[in-house]
């Protein structure tokens, strides 16, 4: 298993009974909340001390493998592009015991806002995440590069 390093986010759950669904597993609802406050905290330090920011989509959530009650899981999560005012973070799910891939991958793009909610310019330049990433985050950017520029 591979550390983190200071570009990465790490969050660790342990999935108690509250949490699983019918099978003893997790529950897609607890699965997205969690999803969630692992990608807001890496937006968060992404963007700095002085964030202010709200979730715009959630571009893309897969979960590859059931997680059973009383597993600790793992999420790895990285800024993966930014642009004037919004970043994208993607989120990848290292693999669980006896498992070779990952259990989670997903990509959640958030918006800087001032005090009345209107987008404001993040700290940095746009773009100033390096075009080469590392394996998983080069895949997980392109795929949320794609999904960006599909408007509803």
């Amino acid at each position: 298993m591979s550390t983190a390093n200071d570009s990465e986010t790490l969050t660790h759950r342990l999935i108690l009974p509250r949490d699983a669904n019918h099978h003893g597993t997790l529950y897609a609802g607890v699965l997205l909340s969690l999803a969630l406050e692992a990608a807001y905290a890496t937006a968060y330090r992404a963007a700095g001390l002085n964030a202010n920011l709200v979730l715009k989509r959630v571009l893309d959530l897969r979960c590859y493998e059931p997680v059973p009650i009383g597993q600790v899981v793992e999420i790895r999560g990285r800024e993966v592009h930014r642009a004037r005012a919004h970043l994208v973070v993607a989120l990848w799910g290292t693999p669980l015991p006896d498992r070779s891939g990952t259990w989670l991958d997903c990509a959640m793009q958030f918006v800087q806002v001032d005090a009345a909610g209107r987008p404001e310019p993040l700290p940095g330049t746009p773009d100033e995440v390096p075009p080469e990433l590392p394996t998983p985050w080069h895949d997980l950017r392109e795929r949320a590069m794609r999904l960006l520029a599909i408007r509803s």
